[in-house]
């Protein structure tokens, strides 16, 4: 059923008033001037009582005799001109004379936006030549709706006592002709001086109809039909006030915009938040300046750049922090207050930002920190031509939109470091947190270039003057226990083999079977001599291909053989297809102690970060290797100290004692008894190392550092001078170095882990035999102290660092 057919059954005659009215947006309502209300309200107050009121209704009520044509409904609006003077009388019971010049005021033919009568304030800044407003906030649909409602909540208030309210904000926007500007002004409609009368028989409106008007209050066809317009008319006049809200209305302008995804980033938007800012502050020539500051990097705004890319690094201009140092830009930053200076070129602390500032025509600056959940996150600054233009009293009314500048500034960098880590992980992949901000920087430059329309490949990175520190801890005799577990897997699946032919021949004696059963046993046999290189995959490729193919036919030569068979297939891992019970245990054990290492590594790196900044990485084979770079050029302020050096060489050799401990109590649960050697190389010499794209890591660079590398690579298989006595050994760590001073230090390192529990009295200082192209190793050997009560003891950060400046000092 239609809304149309729902009137038709309540009783309403459809279609008598006609819908072409509304579509037409035609206010289908008569009204009528008149002053019969106000005349009324005079004729109340000479029977008031009160001495100088009745005395001027006394006098109306005599001038009105001799003009009784203002008592009828008006028409020709000339005939208030004729009785301008008595018109004035009656209309300073609404406009007070005190206020006259001041507000903003008029009087309207009711639901008409046309003045009659009006302030000099509102016929100058609202309305034109003949009355009508203009700058009305709402499209002309939503007006007349919102008229047309109001006029049919007077009717039902006062014919059927069905009091409904309804309120919809009128702002009117006109523009200064003195600045250009907008300002804001709120329409209040007062209603008293109207009056809504019945023309022939009310129209009914039973409970049901009531009911279903409610239902649908918005639907102005079924108010029309209800109670068709031509039964009612409304006499009198309306009063409009209006106030300035032009402060308000900017600052809901302005967190409505600052709430967009791109309002500092779109170059409209970022020149409508000046344009809102100039209005707030009345500031025709204000100009808007904003910066996001990150680190040491700041990213400014509106400065001359083109704001068109969406995305807060291409559209602005990029500098250090150490550019602004001495500038108003700093000392607000420093003392986190806005500043307002009157006029630059008397500043007494100008630097060369603030000449560069007055060369763009600029004298007169408010600049003002931005926070975000208490950290700085960039600065907004305004400018004027005209010294003194902004001042303290105006700057406050900043208060509430720096918040909202501070959440824009905010998700544009996160939109910025959105962009830099998919750059990042394009061209480097995953970074060391310590070192991202190099890479960043990088991805920086290169956007920097792109946007530029520069072709370039993203520029090489190179840590230069670092200090490397390398550990490992290794599994030992890891290779021979490999070959020796495989060999004995492939042994006992080759035996499992030949007993199902042999088994297979005494039930058929079939020369072929016998011929199988022979072939296994020779690779038996060459196999107990030995494992050579292939054999592995030469044999598991004989099995496959020749041997387990058999299977499914050799079944049916009877139980003993089936027996056997499954015996194999039972023996095999169900996801390799080989025989994988040793080596599974080797593999095992091998991952519980690479990963107990690596753990390990990892909870106390996290402590070594804290101290000081440094690149660290670990690679697993068959045990742990670790190296670290640390040095000024790794860090984002250049600065560092020898001291960071030295403790973090005390921590390394704290940590391989926990490594040698955990190691140590982890072979109880090895499946494989396998043990650990551990040992540092002590490398003073400073050197570089290149971030290597292709192998995603870093590497040293240059030719001379190269027999670093070679070194790490060699180290692990030195052996003592004269003798077969290889260097690393369970339970101890080797300190392997070239110099003597090298050696000095680790003694006083040594001694102090001696004192603490860490290790034992056992030092040997042992000569090493050459290396293939290295000479001249030395090393100290020391044992670390294995008992209960002290192998969970650790010295925190605070004992290291204290530790250092006494070994320092």
């Amino acid at each position: 059923m239609s809304d149309h057919d729902d009137l038709r059954s309540i009783g309403v005659p459809f279609g008598a008033s006609g819908g072409e009215g509304l579509t037409a947006l035609e206010f289908p309502f008569r009204c009528r001037l008149s002053l019969a209300p106000l005349v009324a309200f005079w004729n109340q107050a000479a029977v008031s009582g009160h001495p100088a009121k009745a005395a001027l209704a006394k006098q109306i009520q005599d001038e009105l005799r001799q003009a009784a044509e203002l008592l009828e409904p008006i028409a020709d609006l000339s005939l208030l001109e004729r009785h301008q003077g008595l018109v004035d009388l009656l209309m300073s019971a609404v406009f007070p004379p005190a206020s006259w010049d001041r507000d903003y005021a008029a009087a309207t033919i009711p639901f008409h936006f046309r003045s009659f009568y009006a302030t000099p304030s509102f016929g100058r800044w609202l309305t034109v030549e003949d009355g009508t407003f203009e700058g009305l906030n709402l499209d002309r649909e939503v007006f007349f709706s919102g008229k047309l409602l109001r006029a049919y909540l007077s009717i039902v208030k006062k014919f059927y006592g069905i009091a409904l309210e309804f309120e919809y904000p009128l702002i009117c926007t006109r523009q200064d002709p003195e600045t250009g500007l907008a300002r804001h002004f709120q329409l209040n409609i007062d209603g008293r001086f109207v009056e809504v009368r019945s023309i022939g028989e009310l129209p009914p409106l039973t409970d049901e109809a009531q009911q279903y008007l409610r239902a649908h209050l918005t639907d102005l066809q079924v108010w029309m039909e209800l109670m068709p317009p031509e039964h009612f008319e409304f006499h009198g006049f309306s009063v409009i006030h209006a106030v300035d809200v032009t402060d308000q209305e900017v600052l809901s302008s302005l967190k409505r915009d600052l709430i967009q995804k791109e309002s500092i980033i779109s170059d409209a938007r970022f020149h409508r938040l000046q344009e809102r800012l100039r209005t707030l502050l009345r500031r025709p020539q204000l100009l808007l300046g904003l910066a996001a500051i990150e680190g040491d990097q700041v990213f400014l705004l509106n400065n001359g750049c083109t704001l068109e890319r969406h995305c807060i690094f291409a559209d602005s201009d990029h500098y250090s922090t150490a550019d602004f140092a001495g500038s108003i830009y700093a000392r607000s930053v420093q003392e986190g207050r806005l500043l307002v200076i009157e006029d630059l070129r008397s500043y007494p602390a100008r630097s060369a930002i603030e000449d560069a500032i007055i060369q763009r025509g600029v004298r007169n600056m408010v600049v003002a920190p931005l926070y975000y959940q208490d950290e700085l996150i960039g600065t907004l600054d305004l400018g004027s031509p005209t010294p003194g233009d902004l001042h303290a009293i105006q700057a406050m009314k900043l208060g509430e939109v720096l918040p909202l500048f501070s959440m824009a500034i905010k998700r544009s960098m996160e939109e910025l470091h959105h962009t830099v880590q998919a750059i990042i992980k394009e061209k480097y992949t995953a970074i060391h947190p310590s070192v991202e901000w190099r890479f960043r920087n990088a991805a920086l430059n290169f956007m920097q270039q792109q946007h530029a329309g520069v072709l370039s490949e993203i520029e090489p990175i190179v840590f230069e003057n670092v200090y490397a520190l390398y550990g490992a801890s290794d599994i030992r005799g890891s290779s021979t226990f490999r070959q020796a577990v495989i060999q004995a897997d492939l042994l006992e699946q080759l035996h499992l083999a030949r007993a199902i032919f042999v088994v297979a021949y005494r039930q058929r004696p079939l020369p072929l079977l016998d011929e199988f059963a022979y072939r296994i046993g020779k690779k038996i046999a060459a196999l107990e001599l030995g494992l050579s290189s292939g054999d592995e995959a030469t044999l598991l490729d004989f099995l496959r291909r020749e041997v387990e193919p058999l299977f499914d036919h050799l079944q049916a030569f009877g139980l003993g053989v089936c027996e056997h068979i499954e015996a194999y297939r039972t023996a095999l891992d169900p996801t390799l297809g080989v025989l994988y019970r040793r080596r599974k245990d080797f593999e095992e054990s091998v991952t519980l102690i690479n990963e107990t290492i690596a753990a390990y590594l990892d909870a106390e790196e996290g402590k070594a970060q804290a101290m000081f900044p440094h690149y660290f990485e670990t690679h697993k084979t068959d045990g742990v290797d670790h190296g670290i770079y640390i040095g000024a050029s790794l860090v984002e302020d250049g600065k560092f100290d020898r001291l960071y050096l030295r403790n973090l060489r005390l921590w390394q050799l704290m940590v391989m004692c926990g490594v040698a401990r955990k190691a140590e109590r982890l072979k109880e649960r090895l499946r494989v008894p396998l043990e650990t050697a551990h040992l540092i190389l002590v490398q003073s010499t400073p050197l570089s190392i290149r971030f290597r794209p292709d192998e995603k890591q870093f590497d040293v660079d240059g030719t001379y550092n190269i027999r670093y590398e070679i070194l790490k690579k060699r180290i692990d298989k030195a052996v003592i001078q004269g003798t077969a006595e290889r260097l690393t050994q369970p339970g101890r760590i080797a300190i392997i170095y070239s110099q003597a001073r090298e050696a000095g230090e680790y003694r006083e390192y040594i001694d102090y882990l001696r004192a603490s529990g860490y290790l034992t009295d056992d030092v040997e200082e042992v000569e090493l035999e050459d290396l293939q192209g290295i000479q001249g190793l030395k090393a100290l050997r020391v044992t670390v102290a294995m008992p209960p009560a002290v192998a969970d003891q650790r010295l925190g950060p605070e004992a290291v660092e204290h530790e250092m400046v006494i070994t320092r000092s």
